[in-house]
């Protein structure tokens, strides 16, 4: 019987922060970079088991899968592992472009009081609950990485970053946190 490569998940075992800030791996997930005409996004919709968001900064999530918006006709939807993302836009019957991702991303959880500000100690945007509320995506930067940021409480974000920065953000992060956690 020949041996078989496995993956190794990044940052497993990756765990940390500070009195105000939590941070740790977030499971494994699928995720699909999606493209598809404003005509359409209905049919796409439909198919996923939730409503594409179509408003700038905005997420949705449903059914076990979120979507973020990410530009006029581009989304990052992501579910549960196995979850059958890629079929069931392929059942969708309208013309798209569906990449799955999983193995290119990987993503951080950063909770806490301090969670914004350890995120900003990379990140330039805004993130009061006025200008980045519960729900808010984009696309943006932390450090010298591009990053997928969404809100997913008052004190809680989802940091999606490509798997061979993910050591780099994590160590960001970090030092983001104890540098919040000092300032409170």
């Amino acid at each position: 019987m020949a041996d078989l490569a496995s993956r190794s998940l990044p940052l497993a075992g990756f765990h940390g922060g500070s009195a105000t800030v939590r941070l740790e791996a977030a499971p494994p997930a699928e995720r699909l970079s999606l493209r598809v005409r404003p005509e359409d996004v209905g049919a796409l919709s439909g198919a996923l088991g939730l409503d594409l968001p179509t408003k700038p900064k905005t997420s949705v999530s449903a059914n076990g899968r979120t979507a973020l918006w990410l530009g006029p006709d581009e989304w990052l939807v992501i579910g549960d592992v196995n979850g059958g993302l890629m079929q069931a836009a392929a059942n969708s019957g309208t013309p798209h472009s569906a990449v799955d991702v999983s193995h290119r991303n990987t993503a951080i959880l950063v909770s806490g009081p301090g969670a914004a500000n350890a995120i900003n100690a990379g990140c330039p945007q805004d993130l009061s609950l006025k200008a980045f509320p519960v729900g808010a995506c984009s696309r943006t930067i932390f450090g010298k990485v591009e990053i997928v940021l969404l809100r997913t409480a008052e004190d809680a974000f989802r940091v999606e970053v490509w798997r061979s920065f993910s050591d780099y953000a994590f160590g960001l992060l970090s030092e983001g946190a104890r540098d919040a956690s000092a300032a409170v």
